[in-house]
């Protein structure tokens, strides 16, 4: 039987329509994935009866008319010209804006190999496409409209100037801890980086099959900078997807190209890429999307701005401390919420993007029944500590976070210890309420790098 092309609503018949003319061939099944973005896996038959496995990748609905997506076509295409192994790219669709690209072979994560000996071989030789991918000449980016990063400043910043321009234009209340972020990396750019080339930005994304990188993924965000960028990245990576011990990888990056890793600014760009991610997911949890998986954000949010402190505390020596944690407060809200977390726990559906749905608001609500059980204590606690910091104690969580962002503008270094202590405090009361609806994160932590 023939594909329905209007199966997912008349508003995707176009994307379908370019994977057929694309590709040359018929759709004869396309599946979406479970995912709050839209992506399409779909079966195309071609006039000889081949079957090709194929993927329609979408732009982020919730970035609205921000989508980079065309970047990433015109980068892989870029890198597929050059000899790198990514998916061979189809067609680009207009509106709704994505593209079609190949279903390559292979399986993602390295917790994944089969043994240590598969482990270190994929490692590796992902390693050595990345020096590879380095030693690119830029001219080929530059003609489809990538701009080189020139100064100091803006290599180190690379592309999360751009969030920082966006964030600062679009916040609608105070963030101390983004903003605390951003001013501890324009205080501390490397000196002495002026080399340019090609950066994945999101790094460590691959697949993999018998010891060997099948196709590099996810070029999304890609740009010119410093290439010490994508060893930072790798940071982030590890966090849900095993990078192994990244000293090791950093010496096999070495061997690679040839050149010698200034240690100290890979952990700055470590630092400077998780920052990315509260970045976006801080200002879309101010006024979220309806497309935004609420829980998810939040688990990013927190988790990546918690991380990123952590190894500025390591990089410049701050000791950090545990903090004390709330206690349940029984509320008379507290039936409602049970009520509502009930009805969640025994929806069922046999349509897996309608489960995904469900399991989102489930998770959502299971949040929203922590912070009725110790929200209280924990805000009382963070206040605490807010004392101890401004020497008055607030009354308001708006207050508070006013006083904090009043203070980070004011700091230009002297109080980078205290603020990394209250903030790791702060996040780490937040993540551990939000644990119980987290999919994936708990208690993660980014690796150290030996800076001798």
């Amino acid at each position: 039987m023939a594909f329905d092309l209007d199966s997912y609503g008349t508003q995707w018949r176009p994307a379908f329509e370019t994977v057929e003319s694309s590709v040359g061939g018929r759709i004869v099944s396309a599946e979406r994935q479970a995912r709050w973005r839209p992506v399409f896996w779909c079966e195309v038959e071609r006039p000889d009866g081949e079957i090709l496995p194929v993927c329609f990748r979408g732009g982020r609905i919730e970035q609205g008319g921000e989508n980079t997506i065309r970047n990433e076509y015109e980068c892989f295409r870029t890198l597929e010209r050059n000899g790198i192994p990514v998916p061979a790219i189809y067609g680009y669709c207009e509106k709704p804006v994505g593209f079609v690209m190949q279903k390559s072979p292979g399986r993602h994560d390295l917790a994944t190999a089969e043994s240590s000996e598969e482990f270190e071989a994929v490692r590796d030789h992902f390693i050595e496409i990345l020096a590879e991918i380095h030693s690119l000449p830029t001219d080929e980016f530059e003609a489809f409209g990538v701009s080189r990063l020139t100064t100091p400043r803006e290599l180190a910043l690379g592309d999360s100037a751009r969030g920082i321009a966006r964030f600062n234009e679009r916040k609608t209340r105070p963030d101390p801890t983004v903003e605390f972020l951003i001013d501890w990396c324009e205080r501390n750019v490397p000196e002495g980086r002026d080399e340019c080339r090609f950066v994945t930005c999101d790094s460590g994304q691959f697949l993999f099959d018998k010891s060997r990188v099948t196709a590099m993924l996810d070029m999304e965000l890609g740009y010119l900078g410093d290439p010490l960028a994508d060893l930072g990245g790798l940071f982030s990576r590890d966090l849900t997807e095993k990078m192994g011990d990244l000293n090791v990888a950093v010496d096999r990056y070495e061997a690679a190209s040839g050149q010698p890793v200034d240690r100290r600014a890979v952990l700055y760009h470590a630092i400077r890429f998780g920052l990315t991610t509260p970045l976006g997911t801080g200002l879309a949890l101010a006024n979220p999307h309806v497309a935004v998986e609420y829980v998810q954000y939040l688990t990013w949010y927190l988790v990546y701005s918690r991380a990123p402190l952590e190894l500025i505390a390591y990089r410049e020596d701050f000791e950090l401390d545990a903090p004390e944690l709330p206690t349940e407060t029984v509320s008379p809200y507290s039936v409602a919420n049970d009520s509502l977390l009930e009805r969640f726990e025994t929806f069922e559906t046999k349509d897996e993007f309608q489960a995904y749905e469900a399991d989102s608001l489930r998770r959502l609500a299971l949040f929203v029944r922590q912070g009725d059980l110790y929200g209280a204590d924990l805000l009382a606690k963070d206040f605490d500590d807010v004392e101890q910091l401004l020497g008055v104690r607030p009354t308001t969580w708006q207050q508070r976070d006013q006083a904090l962002s009043d203070l980070v503008r004011d700091n230009s270094g002297e109080r980078d210890a205290e603020l990394v202590r209250y903030l790791v405090r702060r996040l780490t009361r937040e993540e551990w309420l939000l644990s119980p609806a987290q999919r994936d994160l708990v208690g993660a932590k980014m690796q150290t790098l030996r800076i001798d």
